[in-house]
């Protein structure tokens, strides 16, 4: 393995992980924004106010995007297990 194949196989990986959490960081941040606004509209500043929705989002979200996720895992280790069968 040279650098060239390690730097590509980060690359994989770091892309890999930010396909695999977006969908539940993208939603977790438009709940935060949303709860931010409503909570500087009308100035309640309850602590569990912004922690209750966006647990119940984050794992509604991850129960949806559960077979994506898990299809850019299994991708990604296919391709893993590929360059080590072939000796990279």
């Amino acid at each position: 393995m040279n650098e060239t194949d390690a730097i590509e196989l980060v690359t994989s990986a770091i892309w890999t992980v930010l396909m695999a959490s977006g969908p539940a960081v993208f939603s977790a941040m438009t709940v935060g924004i949303c709860i931010a606004l409503f909570q500087a509209l009308t100035q309640i500043q309850e602590m569990t106010l912004t922690f209750i929705p966006k647990i119940v989002v984050i794992f509604v979200v991850l129960a949806f995007s559960a077979p994506f996720v898990g299809g850019q895992i299994y991708t990604f280790t296919q391709y893993v297990y590929g360059r080590i069968e072939s000796g990279f």
